[in-house]
């Protein structure tokens, strides 16, 4: 499938300040070295909490396939939240579908079967999102940027816009409110961050992201 009009897409990367991406990139691969050596615990406590539940036995982590800069697909790492095999069930289950599509591609955890008891406290807390650092040093994705979509959302947005800027951990929709915010607000947040993406901007996201993690705001 094509997703995108390839020169459309180099239309709008070359409008971007090839400095500012430059720094932004020096930053994405110095603060997630940093952050994975720091977070290095959470990794050993989830693991351990993987194996001693029961219901939440199987691979540690979750690869979900996104679409990134130009349209390259890749898979989004995430500490696993949900049963093995809960994509599969999801597109099994019509009626469970029909809800995920409507409630804009989530489904809060108490309409999800699929959620184990320590998948619902990774996923308030967000720290379920914590290995997505390894994405950021491998430059699938930046520190800050549009949230990376699966390939059924990109009809919600300009896709040639969308896919011109690498997507982000963190982002003005998630600073805006997260899942509290639904398409097409949504999108329009991340079009706006396009427009205006600068170093000041991405500060003011990053407190954003931070205060709304902290306060357990808009996330499931």
């Amino acid at each position: 499938m094509e997703y995108f009009n390839t020169e459309k897409v180099n239309s709008y990367i070359t409008k971007k300040p090839t400095l500012y991406l430059f720094f932004k990139r020096v930053i994405d691969i110095t603060v997630s070295i940093i952050a994975l050596v720091g977070i290095s615990p959470i990794f050993l406590i989830v693991w351990i909490a993987n194996i001693c539940c029961k219901g939440n036995r199987g691979p540690l982590l979750y690869k979900q396939v996104r679409i990134g800069l130009n349209g390259k697909k890749f898979g989004m790492y995430k500490f696993r939240s949900m049963i093995v095999n809960a994509e599969t069930r999801l597109l099994e289950d019509k009626e469970l579908y029909k809800k995920y599509v409507a409630n804009n591609y989530k489904l809060k955890p108490e309409h999800d079967p699929r959620i184990t008891c320590l998948g619902r406290l990774l996923r308030k807390t967000s720290v379920d999102e914590l290995p997505q650092f390894i994405n950021i040093l491998k430059g699938h994705m930046s520190l800050i940027g549009p949230r990376p979509v699966i390939e059924a959302e990109l009809k919600e947005y300009d896709r040639e816009k969308l896919l011109s800027v690498k997507p982000g951990a963190m982002g003005l929709w998630q600073a805006s409110g997260r899942c509290n915010v639904g398409y097409p607000e949504r999108a329009n947040i991340e079009m706006e961050y396009i427009d205006k993406a600068c170093a000041k901007l991405d500060f003011k996201i990053m407190i954003g992201n931070l205060i709304s993690v902290f306060k357990c705001r808009g996330a499931y």
